[in-house]
């Protein structure tokens, strides 16, 4: 099994190791932007953003209609935010956790504990090949990390496999708006370069790719959602968090310049995507 190279958790678990709190507190639950409602209300302070990222996972987890006693399978769950925060709001959910690398899955099992008669279990596990038997989940989720995967098409499919009939695939992921950058000879090339310095390889596409490979793979479309506007704010902390280190590699903060940039172009935009399997 293959570990995709994602240099912004080596960076933080490095931060974590040393005695960041500044940055375990707003990335040691949750590793994905924020939704504020009002966007003008966001004060850019680390416990705003804690309760912004804590909304984006509930809307993801709101779109896939989870209610108690569920089977739920979050792909790519990280440090197990989703998780603790389903766990915290419902009860008798058989809830398991899904990601490729190892060390984000120890920090989750340290940090996330059953209550109320849930039932929480972390697997490492290549969510386009899921180590789970057909018709086992109710619901699946991939919080902003799908983007990260080698194949949506085997991702969607795997999902399809797993969920019961009528069971749902929620998901946050940046969806690409406008092609102008490919006529723009190694722009493209250049910025997918420099964000992969700090993301990894990062894959977007179209809506319209998105509603044609739920089509192919026997799902429904329920939820589009574009929720970019109530993103931003996320830019903020970060500036902050990167300005705060003691030691600041030159252009450090160019990628999450380069993907602010593109969000306020709209030329890619953030949603929330759910599906029913037919």
């Amino acid at each position: 099994m293959s570990l995709t190279k994602l240099p912004y958790f080596d960076s933080l678990l490095k931060e974590f190791d040393q005695g960041n709190t500044e940055m375990e507190e707003a990335f040691g639950r949750h590793v994905h932007w924020g939704y504020w409602p009002d966007p003008q209300s966001a004060d850019g302070t680390i416990t705003d953003f804690n309760q912004a990222a804590e909304a984006l996972s509930k809307l993801v987890c709101d779109a896939a209609e989870i209610q108690g006693g569920m089977k739920v399978l979050d792909c790519g769950c990280g440090f197990g935010g989703t998780i603790a925060h389903l766990n915290e709001r419902f009860s008798s959910l058989d809830l398991i956790g899904l990601n490729i690398d190892e060390r984000q899955l120890q920090r989750a099992r340290q940090k996330v504990a059953p209550l109320t008669n849930n039932k929480i279990e972390f697997i490492q596990g290549n969510a386009c090949q899921l180590p789970f038997p057909d018709a086992s989940f109710d619901i699946v989720t991939a919080v902003e990390c799908i983007f990260h995967f080698p194949s949506r098409e085997a991702f969607f499919s795997e999902a399809a496999r797993v969920l019961r009939p009528g069971g749902r695939l929620s998901l946050s992921d940046f969806v690409s708006a406008s092609q102008i950058l490919n006529f723009i000879p190694g722009l493209t090339m250049l910025t997918d370069a420099i964000v992969a310095n700090l993301y990894g390889t990062i894959r977007i596409q179209s809506l319209q790719e998105y509603a044609a490979l739920a089509k192919r793979t026997g799902f429904q479309t329920l939820v589009e959602k574009n929720i970019t506007a109530q993103t931003l704010p996320t830019f903020t902390v970060i500036d902050n968090l990167v300005n705060s280190l003691e030691k600041v590699p030159p252009l450090a903060n160019l990628p999450n310049t380069l993907i602010e940039w593109a969000q306020r172009s709209n030329l890619v935009l953030y949603y929330i995507l759910t599906y029913k399997k037919l």
